[in-house]
């Protein structure tokens, strides 16, 4: 059975509040937070880092989901593409898919050679080593969804006009490949679940379970404090100086379109 929908929004704003807090906290101390969210296509990845950004100031943390590589990025050193949206001191990322494209769709759909695929996992935790080494927070989320719920959210959005640009060939092509997407999943996780680098596994048959428990998880996992804000005081507006607005006839006004639905 799902969670209820008022339960849900009521601790998914609590745990929201603390996620401010945790900006806060990254601002002050010069942090540096990256958090990678992977997992098949439909399993909740996008509406999780929603909720995630929802409040939190796009100046700190920001959303980090590149389109596929330029010819040029082609030729790159595998990580280079990424290496340049990783955070400075007091910077939250959020990768919606991340350099473990490589592990997944690229290597699923033949986008990349058997070679390169090999590299990338002996690469990967050398990667991520060098990160967690020079200090970044890298925490990594797997969003675990089965194939009867995938194939379901999959029908809903081909009838949905509203999410119809979430389905792509590639996405529907992963229904008929689940089992080479599974394989290629746990040879992932064999290569890349390190003690410098963990993954974390968010079980996401229920959405709103699943962002609550990641959120939570995050906040769980990073040692943030409270960081005391400071007082602000609105001053007094000061008297008139005679400032007379132009007539609005003389500006170019955005129709009323809002009165017809309050006349209706």
């Amino acid at each position: 059975m799902g969670l209820g929908k008022a339960v849900y929004e009521k601790e998914l704003l609590r745990l929201q509040t603390e996620l401010i807090k945790l900006q806060e906290w990254v601002r002050a101390e010069g942090a540096r937070l990256v958090v990678v969210f992977e997992g098949r296509d439909a399993a909740g990845k996008g509406g999780t880092i929603k909720r995630v950004a929802e409040h939190l100031n796009p100046r700190v943390a920001r959303i980090a989901a590149l389109p596929k590589p330029t010819e040029r990025e082609r030729t790159q050193w595998y990580f280079q593409r990424y290496v340049e949206h990783l955070p400075a001191a007091g910077e939250i990322v959020l990768f919606d898919r991340s350099w473990y494209n490589r592990a997944g769709v690229e290597h699923v759909m033949g986008f990349c050679t058997p070679a390169e695929h090999q590299l990338f996992l002996r690469q990967c935790p050398v990667f991520e080593r060098m990160l967690v080494e020079d200090g970044i927070l890298l925490r990594k989320y797997w969003f675990s969804v089965s194939d009867a719920v995938q194939e379901e959210r999959f029908r809903r959005r081909t009838q949905d006009p509203l999410r119809q640009w979430k389905l792509s060939p590639m996405d529907l092509e992963s229904l008929t490949r689940w089992e080479a997407y599974s394989r290629a999943k746990d040879q992932m996780l064999v290569h890349t679940d390190t003690a410098d680098s963990p993954w974390y596994v968010v079980e996401s048959d229920d959405k709103r379970s699943a962002r609550l428990n990641m959120i939570a998880h995050l906040l769980s996992s990073v040692p943030y404090e409270d960081v005391p804000l400071p007082s602000l005081d609105l001053p007094p507006r000061p008297p008139s100086t005679g400032y007379v607005r132009p007539p609005k006839d003389l500006q170019n006004a955005v129709p009323d379109y809002a009165a017809k639905l309050r006349n209706a």
